[in-house]
């Protein structure tokens, strides 16, 4: 299958350390977080997992089955993230876990009083515009998703500071856990406002925008003529968009334009080029650079890897 953001490999635990064969736990405690890798180097099935603390999980190596909110369940793999409310229990199997393909799971747990300061911050410094103000929250209907670039990076280095003996990983940690969490929020933001527009692009200035570049995402969308329809500068415009949604409205609209591109390309009838015009790219080079930004792999190896599936 086409290639994700995955997480840098962390070396396993070596074999005379190992504590169980199901869920063996290291723990790194800091002052705000507390990093969990978790192995499990056999086939298992319906293990819980509670954590008394929000805690964000993504997959290392192998594959989990979570269930979840008493909802069906869904295959974990590497490359996706899992964001759980306290005391939620995780159901968990292990369909494919042996010694010589083992999986691998981060779990960050995160203080709540870090969380409850974190959203504070959102709602006092990102509310400037009354017009786009809302409540800053962490939400629940979208709670497991593929990592993008910055949230891989980001738990890249958590997990490097956490698991290092510097005296000062505890700043490290703090900034990096803070712009992790104002990246999720934001991400959670935007789907909510997309889901919203879909249904009514009028309810506010951010849902018409984004209903307008749904509408439009063949087309040429160009900057000046959303700053217009927002009615704000260039500079205003760009500034309220990326505080409000954690990316700029030119990596939306591409993001927007290779999630269509991905659909066009499971066609054996269509090629590179058309599906690249199809999806608002004038330039096919720049949809290639673009596709592998976001997907990881080009556009001509991720058509294969959907014809070889």
């Amino acid at each position: 299958m086409p290639a994700k953001q995955t997480l840098q490999r962390i070396d396993l635990t070596h074999p005379k350390y190992l504590q169980t064969l199901v869920e063996n736990r290291r723990i790194f405690n800091l002052q705000n977080c507390e990093l969990n890798i978790f192995e499990s180097y056999k086939q298992a099935w319906k293990v819980p997992l509670t954590f008394s603390d929000f805690v964000i999980t993504s997959m290392v190596r192998g594959k989990k089955v979570m269930h979840l909110f008493e909802k069906p369940g869904f295959d974990y793999l590497p490359g996706e993230t899992v964001i759980v409310p306290a005391n939620e229990t995780m159901v968990i199997d292990f369909p494919e876990a042996e010694a010589e393909n083992p999986s691998q799971c981060i779990a960050l747990a995160v203080d709540a009083s870090y969380i409850k300061g974190t959203l504070e911050y959102l709602n006092e410094y990102y509310n400037s515009d009354a017009t786009a103000a809302h409540e800053w929250r962490l939400q629940f209907n979208q709670y497991h998703f593929d990592n993008d670039t910055d949230v891989t990076d980001l738990i890249n280095k958590l997990i490097r500071v956490c698991s290092s003996h510097e005296r000062s990983k505890n700043i490290y940690a703090d900034l990096n856990l803070k712009e992790l969490l104002i990246r999720l929020v934001q991400s959670q933001h935007l789907q909510q406002v997309s889901l919203e527009a879909a249904s009514n692009g009028n309810q506010a200035r951010l849902h018409f925008l984004l209903r307008y570049i749904q509408d439009n995402i063949t087309e040429k969308i160009f900057v000046d003529t959303l700053c217009r329809k927002a009615y704000l500068s260039r500079n205003a415009f760009f500034k309220l968009f990326k505080e409000q949604f954690g990316l700029t409205p030119v990596d939306y609209i591409n993001h927007e334009r290779v999630k269509l591109a991905k659909q066009l390309l499971s066609s054996n009838s269509q090629t590179i080029t058309q599906v690249a015009l199809q999806c608002g790219f004038a330039d096919v080079n720049y949809f290639v650079r673009i596709f592998k930004k976001v997907e990881g792999i080009t556009p001509g190896n991720y058509q294969r890897c959907i014809r070889e599936n």
